[in-house]
């Protein structure tokens, strides 16, 4: 942009709402213009020139999508919702199998995974209680959240969220010489990955690309548990009511949505059933 020009900040806000369907409130104004600006400036662009190249480089959108969104998350972060799941995944480790075909693995569905923390936060949590048989997928519209969510790499201060009884599912890693000498060069402060959740549970865990925005679906299974928490907000409210019918569809009959707590609130879906918990905001679905 030219010295002295004003940042089209509405016009990068309605193309940000139009491809994903955020809504950035005010005070995030400048995380926005810093973000095109960063995208703009790392591939010697102006910002006008970002925004001719930007809707026919699909590259390019998704740098610029990464750098949009922000990616807030952490391990455990609503233990409650966390601790029902993993009672859902005991009951039905408990009901009899058919002799007609095996048991099928208990599916959970975590949208707006950013990096990770809630699928590996849920996956130790049915692990500690020697649960196995599940798969987890996580979505997310970031491909950045999601590249290091698959590494399931993650640094030393994120280590004290984890319980206790799930310390015994991370492992940890050794910095090469390598990434210690480039971090040093860079003159970046920022803490480098230093453990691993395992391989077991690693294997038992899905990311996939997926833009909740859209009417396509990641998956063709349905969920026996759909989590989405702390992403509705910022969605309009329209929006929101046609996300969570989306995953009410995806819901199988008797499994769960949960949200974040004030989510949804005014949501009156006819085929689920409010549950009736002081700590947990979901639903359950009772019909097709």
């Amino acid at each position: 942009m030219d010295r002295g020009s004003v940042f089209p900040v509405e016009q990068w806000q309605h193309y940000i709402e139009k491809e994903i369907g955020f809504i950035l409130p005010h005070e995030q104004q400048q995380w926005l213009i810093n973000a095109v600006s960063h995208t703009a400036c790392a591939n010697d662009l102006s910002v006008e020139a970002l925004w001719q190249q930007v809707p026919n480089d699909p590259e390019l959108h998704q740098q610029l999508i990464d750098s949009v969104l922000i990616p807030e998350s952490r391990f455990f972060r609503h233990l409650p919702s966390i601790q029902f799941i993993t009672k859902a995944a005991e009951f039905a480790a408990k009901l009899p199998a058919t002799a007609a075909q095996a048991t099928p693995p208990f599916r959970i569905w975590s949208v707006g995974c950013s990096a990770g923390q809630e699928v590996w936060s849920l996956a130790m949590s049915l692990a500690a209680k020697q649960l196995y048989h599940y798969r987890i997928l996580g979505t997310d519209v970031s491909q950045t959240a999601l590249a290091q969510a698959r590494e399931a790499k993650y640094e030393g201060r994120q280590q004290h969220l984890i319980p206790h009884d799930c310390q015994q599912f991370i492992n940890p890693i050794q910095a090469s010489y390598q990434d210690q000498n480039n971090r040093a060069m860079k003159g970046t402060a920022k803490e480098l990955p230093c453990w691993q959740v395992n391989r077991i549970l690693r294997e038992r865990v899905d990311f996939v690309w997926h833009n909740i925005f859209t009417k396509e679906m990641p998956t063709t299974h349905l969920q026996q548990v759909i989590i989405c928490q702390n992403m509705l907000i910022y969605f309009r409210q329209f929006d929101q009511r046609d996300i969570l019918n989306r995953l009410a569809a995806q819901c199988a009959v008797g499994g769960y949505l949960i949200l974040a707590p004030g989510e949804g609130l005014g949501w009156r879906p006819q085929n689920m059933r409010r549950l009736k918990h002081v700590q947990v905001n979901g639903w359950q679905k009772v019909s097709p």
